[in-house]
Formats: C-alpha cells, sequence, structure tokens
C-alpha cells in the first residue's frame, strides 16, 4: 500500500507577519531533519486573516486602529513583531506600509506557483514585498512583477488574474480550514493532521515534525 507522502503543508496568509516568522523556523528545521534521514517538500495553502476585507483593500493605519483600538495598542503589536522577526533575520517595514489588501489574488499567485514549482520563492516574494518594501499585494501589476522576479511568467501572472482561474478553488481551500476549526495561521499540517499553530521555534517544529512522521509516515493511504 502507498504511505502518505513525504509532505508538510503550510496554511498561511500572505500579509501574516507569524507566517513570515514561521517561514524562517520551518527553513531552519528543515536541515534538522535531513541530518535524521526525513525530506520533506513543501505547500502553500490559502487562509484569509480578513475574509470580509474590501476588493481593494483598506488604509491599514484605519484598519489597525479599529481591531487593535488604539495607536498605541498598534504600535504595541508591531513591535513584537519586529523583534520576533529580528531574531530570525527579518526587517518589517511597517513605517512603509499604507495598506491592508484582500489576499485572495495574492493566493491564486501562490497556488499558480505550485502548478510551476516555484512557490516558495513566490510565497517569499510576496511576504518581502508586502513587509519590507509596503508593497500594495492586492494590486494584479505589483502582484505579476514580484512573481515575475520569483520565477513565473509575469504575463501568465497578468492573463490569469484577469480572469478567474483559481479563485474558487482558494476561497473554498479557505473556507475549509474554517470548516475543520481553523482560526488562525501559521498552521502547519501532515497527512491531514494540524500539527501545531504559529511561528514554532525551528527546534520544536523539528521535533513535531520526526513525531508525527514517525506514526503518520506509517499510515496507509485511504
Amino acid at each position: 500500500m502507498a504511505t502518505t507522502p513525504a509532505r508538510i503543508d503550510v496554511i498561511s496568509d500572505a500579509i501574516c507577519p507569524w507566517c513570515w516568522i514561521g517561514k524562517r523556523h520551518l527553513e531552519r528545521a528543515l536541515p534538522v531533519l535531513a541530518k535524521q534521514g526525513l525530506t520533506f517538500a513543501v505547500a502553500w495553502h490559502p487562509f484569509q486573516l480578513n475574509p470580509d476585507m474590501p476588493a481593494g483593500g483598506v488604509d491599514r493605519q484605519e484598519y489597525r486602529l479599529q481591531k487593535f483600538g488604539s495607536l498605541a495598542s498598534t504600535e504595541e503589536a508591531d513591535t513584537r513583531v519586529a523583534q520576533a522577526g529580528a531574531g530570525v533575520g527579518l526587517r518589517f517595514r511597517h513605517d512603509l506600509m499604507r495598506r491592508t489588501p484582500n489576499t485572495v489574488d495574492a493566493h491564486r499567485v501562490i497556488r499558480l506557483a505550485g502548478q510551476h514549482d516555484v512557490q516558495d520563492a513566490v510565497v517569499e516574494a510576496l511576504f518581502s514585498g508586502y513587509f519590507t518594501q509596503g508593497l500594495d499585494i492586492g494590486d494584479h501589476d505589483i502582484l505579476a512583477r514580484l512573481a515575475g522576479e520569483a520565477g513565473l511568467d509575469a504575463l501568465e501572472v497578468i492573463g490569469m488574474l484577469a480572469g478567474a482561474d483559481g479563485r474558487a478553488e482558494v476561497l473554498a481551500e479557505d473556507q475549509s480550514s474554517r470548516d475543520a476549526g481553523l482560526d488562525g495561521v501559521p498552521a502547519f499540517v501532515m497527512g491531514r493532521y494540524v500539527l501545531f499553530t504559529g511561528a514554532v521555534p525551528a527546534d520544536a517544529m523539528a521535533e513535531a515534525f520526526a513525531k508525527a512522521w514517525s506514526v503518520i509516515g506509517s499510515q496507509p493511504v485511504e
């Protein structure tokens, strides 16, 4: 019988800072696992932190004030993120971020990247574009440019975004995670089991993945 593929599925949003931090921890965990003879492919899946976000996004400061209640609370949250990011070599430029976008189209681009085996690079480009350059990753031209620089055909991205390709699939996958009870990301999944959520440190990630694989890897696919 076939066994579960050696894959880690990450449920994430392109504007989730903890997802980018979690990505860095994952990148540090994978070599640790490789030394144990465990190698994994990684696949990224959509989740919307703001499923009711208008298509054009909103002013970030107004959104954050509404979410956190005060400028002080907003700045405190950003400081926590920046400090955690610095611990894994990431620089968050909250001062450059002007809009909080709707991320459905970003997820459509990530889905397309998965079909062309450049998903990791595209996910990284979107995180970096949003968090370090303050780019509006709800804008089609910006999405195409970032994806093009990461290995996709920018013209293909523009053509895809001009239509509805991938939209229904992204929304369905997002809803499926919510229906399963997921209410925050990043979430790390193996063999349909959510192992943990949050930007867990690399050593703890590696330990969790190794333990899970010792069980899940021996189970037959239904």
